[in-house]
């Protein structure tokens, strides 16, 4: 019996088989940079940079040749984006719409259709180099899951911080791991463990990545077929240890000196595909997972701009996020206060390289292209749903925002800690802002604006109907069973 996944998988390779035998050199390059907790405030296009006393030139500079998109939206946490980016769904449809923990059997599964295997099937050179943290189980990794190799960390980038031998960070490990590793994998082969991930690679771990992303485009320069390269930062998730040449490089610490260092990195592949002539035929994107972790964890504590809000909780400072688009002489340079979604690049890119999206499921991503070439002004979106855990917690229509629980800190004084370790209360009444008047959501307007809430039942109505054919998985939770 043919599997879901592999009947669609099929279905897709008949349609797209032309394409990839015809057109497969007129198909543009495609890389994709995801930063990991980089907040609205920490990039210099945005409002930080040298402002912060930590210069990106680099990543300012590609946000100046490309779109710069100032109302750009994920979800609330590093394994929820990565689902949501890689499926263009909510992450809550895969069963990952919380951050994964040791021990915890969420993961991504072999049935999900990532952007990777739909790049597949029109002749795309695939590759992930960085951290994946959708789950560490073969079937869930990067080269199981469409990506021709695989080099990085499969779990957080804090795991540096798990040691089996210590007596008090007894964390457990996935199957197979004696202790937190940097591993490699090629389509059709077992995992590799190549060296411990320690606070010494952690140093060094994006120096690898860089590396790997210059030998690939370069190794890739003159192929016949167009090329896929996924680089996820480990940078500037805690712990910021950064290599030695980015020691005390910032005015504000290691939150800053990491900054610099992801910029700088940022720059060498952007170099590469400069010296290899592939300037104009590839699309870079740069984004970031999720807005800033800043609780309790100075100096590594990223800025969220104008915005409340951090990673773990629904706020606008923990799903809007920096991102920004460059295709030359396509793209027309710029910003826009558009709404865009992270869902919305593996459909945007299935149009862009002649494949189509699968059928057999609900899709949350919408085709932005239209937009991003100019063909007209207003995105294609309009709302999003915020989920954590099993839990519904807002939703974004327009310029407002629509709460179904209340975000609170928790604990007083020095103990007082929000995002991550926030308490959620559930109301009888919604809390509603207006976003772009009131960007740190300050003055509930409720009362005023209550109409709001017809236009937030739609959206989960739909969203609701959609769950008829197609349920959820369980969500994970790890205090509800």
């Amino acid at each position: 019996m043919v599997s879901r996944k592999a009947a669609t998988f099929y279905t897709l390779l008949v349609v797209s088989v032309f394409a990839v035998n015809t057109h497969a050199k007129e198909k543009p390059n495609i890389v994709f940079m995801m930063a990991d907790n980089l907040g609205y405030g920490d990039v210099g296009v945005y409002g930080g940079g040298e402002l912060r006393g930590a210069p990106t030139p680099k990543i300012d500079s590609l946000a100046r040749e490309g779109l710069r998109l100032t109302q750009f939206l994920v979800e609330p946490g590093c394994t929820p984006s990565r689902a949501a980016t890689m499926t263009g769904r909510y992450s809550i449809r895969s069963g990952l719409s919380l951050v994964i923990v040791p021990g915890t059997p969420n993961t991504l599964a072999a049935e999900e259709i990532t952007m990777a295997e739909v790049m597949k099937t029109v002749g795309y050179d695939t590759a992930y180099f960085g951290k994946w943290h959708l789950g560490s189980e073969s079937a869930s990794l990067p080269h199981n899951q469409g990506f021709d190799e695989f080099y990085g960390i499969p779990n957080t980038t804090d795991e540096t911080l798990y040691v089996p031998t210590s007596t008090e960070n007894q964390a457990p490990l996935p199957d197979g791991f004696s202790e937190p590793s940097i591993i490699r994998g090629t389509s059709g082969s077992n995992v590799e463990r190549v060296k411990p991930y320690n606070f010494e690679t952690r140093r060094q771990i994006d120096v690898e990545l860089a590396d790997l992303s210059v030998d690939f485009i370069k190794q890739h320069a003159d192929s016949d077929n167009p090329f896929f390269l996924f680089v996820a930062w480990t940078r500037p998730h805690y712990p910021n240890f950064t290599s030695p040449d980015f020691e005390g490089a910032s005015r504000i610490g290691i939150y800053g000196d990491s900054l610099m260092e992801l910029d700088h990195n940022t720059g060498r592949i952007l170099d590469a595909i400069n010296k290899a002539g592939l300037k104009d035929e590839t699309i870079v994107v740069f984004m970031s997972d999720n807005g800033p972790m800043r609780t309790n964890t100075w100096p590594d504590s990223g800025s969220a701009g104008p915005f409340r809000g951090e990673l773990g909780d629904p706020l606008e400072g923990s799903i809007r996020t920096i991102g920004m688009i460059r295709w030359p002489g396509k793209i027309k340079p710029g910003s826009s206060n558009e709404m865009f979604s992270t869902m919305d690049f593996m459909p945007t890119f299935a149009r862009i390289v002649g494949t189509k999206m699968p059928e057999d499921r609900p899709i949350d991503g919408v085709d932005q292209l239209d937009f991003l070439l100019g063909e007209q002004q207003q995105s294609n979106r309009e709302h999003l749903i915020t989920f954590t855990s099993d839990q519904l917690q807002a939703v974004r229509w327009r310029q407002f925002r629509y709460y179904l629980v209340d975000v609170m800190p928790s604990g007083i004084g020095a103990s007082r800690q929000e995002g991550l370790a926030g308490t959620y209360a559930k109301l009888h009444y919604p809390l509603i802002y207006n976003i772009e008047a009131d960007p740190r959501e300050e003055f509930n307007i409720n009362t005023t604006r209550g109409w709001v809430a017809g236009h937030a039942m739609r959206i989960i109505g739909e969203y609701l109907q959609s769950l008829e054919d197609h349920p959820n998985p369980p969500a994970p939770n790890l205090t509800n069973f």
